[in-house]
């Protein structure tokens, strides 16, 4: 697991990412592993996934070959996406959708963070999808990206800033995140 952050202030979005990845106890950081990068480009989309590290290279494919029903403009485009691309997942690259039995939807077991001139937007393992205002994390240090998210968010006035602040504080505080971070920047 890996934490993702989002910061939009004064016409800029900058998505962030540290790049540890995790296999049970055993931590394998940025100086051993080649793709440790957490943030995919897709078009003008910057899509940050965590869970697992399979995941990246799946979606990774999955957006080059099904470009042409990937949009990521809205909430509902997103959801649709995610939708269509549901099927794909489990036929094409055999995910177990199969999560906790009282889960009212199968799950895609993907969250992710997607910056992009139209906002940040979350999804969620269920297709949940949120566009957020201001900033948001995602993964196993969100809970501390999020505090550092919010005291950073008053005081200072520079996205990047703002979002290299949290991820350094999860990789402070959070087992599963580790420096160095990546991130990318959205002039609105």
């Amino acid at each position: 697991m890996s934490t993702i952050v989002a910061v939009q202030k004064n016409n800029k979005i900058c998505i962030a990412a540290d790049t540890l990845t995790t296999f049970g106890d055993v931590r394998q950081s940025n100086e051993y592993d080649l793709t440790s990068e957490k943030i995919i480009q897709h078009e003008n989309n910057y899509i940050g996934i965590v869970g697992s590290a399979a995941h990246h290279l799946v979606m990774q494919h999955v957006l080059d070959k099904e470009s042409s029903i990937i949009h990521l403009n809205s909430p509902i485009e997103i959801y649709k996406t995610f939708l269509d691309l549901h099927p794909i997942l489990k036929d094409q690259y055999f995910l177990n959708a199969k999560d906790e039995d009282d889960d009212a939807y199968e799950s895609s077991r993907i969250d992710a963070l997607i910056a992009n001139k139209h906002g940040i937007f979350g999804v969620y393992s269920l297709r949940e999808v949120f566009q957020y205002k201001n900033f948001w994390a995602v993964g196993a240090g969100a809970e501390v990206a999020l505090g550092a998210l919010y005291a950073m968010y008053k005081v200072e006035n520079d996205a990047e800033k703002i979002a290299s602040c949290a991820i350094e504080a999860s990789a402070e505080f959070h087992t599963s995140s580790a420096l160095p971070l990546t991130k990318y920047c959205i002039e609105l």
